[in-house]
């Protein structure tokens, strides 16, 4: 049984702010539904609602099939831990420096989501980056980051360089890392980590064939990205999100709590 000593009184915090809380905490969890996970490691941090400067993200250590609304921690820019439930070491601050660098240049992104899959590493590694060879990945065409590995994200300088390379992109390849995938909500980087995934997947296998590959025109690319986009604006993210939320009803009493 988890402890419940950790656990927060909904009435204690604003609305918007536990709502937040048990989106990211069924976020943590869809995440883990999917097998994108790397053990404790890699991180999705969210802003509060109403408290500029203030995020939220996972409690080090806690297993992201596990998170619950409770789990988050919140902390400042300086990724330093506010939440006077929690230690200091609360959090991973090498993987909140990637965060706090992308939340700080972007006030259009609400949430960020850092994977270290197997497919997303190794097209990381792959010098030509993401290939435009299958309708998931045209998604991402001419709409997409790229930031060379600089090592464990420790260096504070490195944080620059980082929203330099992510632009006005709302997702980047990290090289010999993995992906980075941002949103205006939480729906939307589900949807975002979601397609940039499976593109990596479809590509790998799609290279592992040994054939040559077939590339759409250049015409059709830009097309089929612009036809994602709208369908943003039409909100089909959201519809997404319900149905995704589905995957983990069994388990929603506990990570809204």
């Amino acid at each position: 049984m988890r402890d419940t000593a950790y656990n927060i009184d909904p009435s204690s915090i604003s609305a918007e702010e536990w709502q937040a809380r048990c989106e990211l905490a069924a976020l943590y969890r869809l995440i883990a539904h999917f097998r994108w996970t790397d053990h404790i490691d890699t991180h999705i941090s969210a802003r509060v609602p109403g408290e500029p400067g203030h995020y939220l993200i996972n409690r080090y250590g806690v297993m992201f099939h596990e998170m619950r609304a409770s789990d988050l921690v919140k902390v400042d820019h300086a990724g330093d831990v506010i939440d006077p439930r929690f230690g200091p070491k609360s959090v991973n601050r090498a993987g909140f420096n990637i965060h706090s660098a992308v939340h700080a240049a972007r006030e259009d992104v609400a949430c960020v989501i850092h994977t270290h899959t197997a497919a997303g590493i190794a097209v990381s590694a792959q010098e030509d980056g993401l290939l435009p060879i299958s309708q998931h990945a045209l998604k991402f065409y001419n709409r997409l980051g790229y930031h060379d590995y600089e090592g464990i994200a420790l260096d504070p300088a490195e944080r620059s360089r980082l929203v330099g390379d992510l632009g006005s992109h709302m997702v980047m390849i990290l090289r010999n890392h993995g992906l980075l995938a941002t949103g205006r909500c939480i729906a939307e980087a589900f949807n975002q980590i979601y397609f940039l995934e499976r593109a990596c997947q479809a590509q790998v296998q799609a290279l592992a064939g040994g054939r040559q590959l077939c590339y759409p025109s250049h015409v059709v690319c830009e097309r089929v990205a612009v036809q994602e986009e709208e369908a943003l604006v039409d909100g089909l993210h959201l519809l997404a999100w319900e149905s995704a939320l589905r995957l983990i009803e069994d388990g929603e009493a506990a990570y809204r709590s």
